[in-house]
């Protein structure tokens, strides 16, 4: 085990006791009344689907910036959480929301058709230009229905239900949501985590990892499927969660070898204790309604990208 994993392991112990306990109220587990049902049956399963997204997020943003070998990827570029969230905006438009399955089941839908349209496009080659140019090409193509469906919802309840849905939240999550995303986050930061290896040699250039022995066909499929499940399931029961992905790579790597190898596990871990704290935040926050957590790690993502751009433009100069 890393010093990476170490660290954030710790810090996961330590924050998600206290995110149990934070709150509009507070909870005192030896005064509050109800305190075992509140914390089993609302805090606890938030918390530990907190965990499950950010940890698919942050392992996915760490393979993505290994495979394209830029510190700017962001899990967003290939298209498939565009891909779930227009499946889930489909499910919404036509009010099949109603039954507690569908509207998740849409979205891993709609991620399982981005990633079957990127790997039709670019799957055989394995080139990282085209790969790269397709999951682009599926993430505006995805971006434009999804506004359609916006524009063309049926009465404004419907609209606002797909607004609210795409700003990304935890908020009334369930043990159901929670069974539902952890086994395919799981098969998915397991699949990213085999790409180690070859994503260590890729870093050398394709022909040195071909050379190698690598098979980047292989690799890519690895990462289509894993970084599907990883962000189409979390996009299937929390909505669009940006900049995880782009920045907990960029917090861990110092703490590592900068190996892509050793970022993934790190990255996971970070990725889930910063969504534990941000919805802890966002719960504890005295404003009127509570603020969306895809809103909020937008306004803390979109400064660090920007600091990140400041940073490479210097670099460069």
């Amino acid at each position: 085990m890393n010093r990476a994993t170490l660290t954030f392991a710790l810090l996961l112990l330590l924050a998600l006791p206290l995110s149990l306990l934070a709150g509009r109220v507070w909870i005192d587990p030896a005064s509050t009344p109800n305190a075992a049902l509140i914390l089993s049956e609302l805090r606890l399963p938030r918390a530990v689907l907190a965990l499950v997204v950010g940890g698919g997020l942050g392992a996915a943003g760490a393979a993505m910036q290994g495979y394209l070998r830029n510190p700017l990827a962001d899990p967003g570029l290939f298209g498939i959480a565009p891909g779930a969230a227009l499946g889930a905006v489909v499910a919404l438009w036509f009010g099949y929301a109603a039954s507690a399955w569908l509207l998740p089941l849409f979205a891993l839908v709609g991620a399982g058709g981005a990633m079957a349209l990127l790997a039709a496009i670019a799957g055989r080659t394995g080139g990282i230009a085209l790969f790269t140019l397709a999951g682009l090409m599926v993430a505006s193509l995805a971006g434009a229905l999804t506004a359609l469906a916006i524009s063309m919802a049926p009465n404004a309840f419907a609209m606002s239900e797909i607004v609210l849905w795409l700003n990304g939240a935890l908020t009334d999550r369930s043990w159901r949501e929670v069974w539902l995303a952890a086994p395919l986050v799981a098969l998915g930061v397991a699949m990213l985590w085999r790409t180690g290896r070859s994503l260590d040699a890729l870093t050398l250039g394709e022909p040195v990892a071909r050379s190698l022995g690598i098979d980047t066909s292989r690799l890519l499929w690895l990462l289509i499927l894993g970084i599907g499940l990883t962000v189409g399931a979390s996009v299937a029961v929390a909505g669009i969660i940006g900049f995880v992905g782009l920045i907990v790579p960029h917090l861990v790597r110092p703490l590592t070898d900068r190996r892509p190898s050793q970022l993934i596990v790190p990255s996971a871990l970070a990725g889930a204790l910063l969504v534990l704290v941000a919805d802890s935040l966002v719960r504890v926050l005295p404003l009127v309604t509570e603020l969306r957590l895809g809103i909020a790690l937008s306004l803390l993502g979109a400064p660090f990208f920007l600091w990140l751009l400041i940073r490479m433009r210097s670099g460069l100069a």
